[in-house]
């Protein structure tokens, strides 16, 4: 949940990379980082555990002032992917205020997907998130592979999910902001009614996203 310190007047979000093991989801940050410009970048630190890794992608350079001089900061993680790292996933996990579920696209791993996502809903639910309301999106990532499910199919898998789908390839950069883009416009959705981001801050959906979005392009 985002922390709102009233004496500093800043609010902190956490926004979560979230799949199973070797989907991309450290890709999508490293890509994000490679798009600031060096007076912008954060600092990334690495986390290694055995046969996987946990990121921590610290964007507090990223924060812009609202009109109303609110300061806005974002923090990224990228949860481990591992079965054996679930203790590790519900902590990162935890008070988050967005998700990215980073999926494989590749056909063998359908049931990995399927069974990751279950797992996200699960360790939601055991650190307190309302599953239902928190700002999701799912990235099928590696779409740059031969071996795929074919986007409509996927569009046709998912047509009555309530979540957003966006198709990346974090390796070459490809869907990478766009997918951060579509996260950013939930988060605005969830938090405007928390915090009253337009009626008290001035601070539109647009304008947020295009705070963040711009300066994750280097502008």
């Amino acid at each position: 949940m985002a922390e709102f310190d009233a004496a500093r007047g800043s609010l902190t979000l956490k926004l979560v990379y979230y799949g199973p093991a070797l989907s991309g989801k450290t890709t999508n940050l490293m890509r994000l980082h490679d798009l600031l410009s060096p007076d912008l970048k954060g600092e990334i630190m690495t986390l290694e555990t055995q046969n996987d890794r946990t990121l921590f992608f610290d964007l507090l350079p990223l924060g812009f002032r609202a009109p109303s001089g609110l300061l806005v900061k974002v923090k990224l993680f990228t949860v481990p992917g591992q079965v054996a790292h679930d203790g590790t996933r519900k902590a990162v996990l935890s008070r988050a205020d967005g998700v990215v579920f980073v999926a494989d696209s590749q056909c063998t791993q359908g049931l990995n997907n399927a069974e990751s996502f279950q797992n996200l809903e699960e360790n939601a639910r055991r650190v307190g998130l309302d599953f239902e309301r928190l700002p999701l999106v799912v990235q099928f990532n590696k779409r740059d592979l031969p071996d795929i499910v074919p986007e409509a199919e996927l569009r046709q898998r998912w047509g009555s999910a309530p979540w957003p789908l966006s198709f990346a390839s974090a390796l070459t950069g490809v869907g990478v902001q766009e997918t951060f883009h579509r996260l950013l416009e939930r988060v605005y959705d969830a938090l405007d009614g928390q915090f009253a981001l337009r009626q008290a801050h001035g601070l539109g959906r647009d304008d947020f996203v295009a705070a963040l979005a711009d300066r994750a392009s280097g502008g």
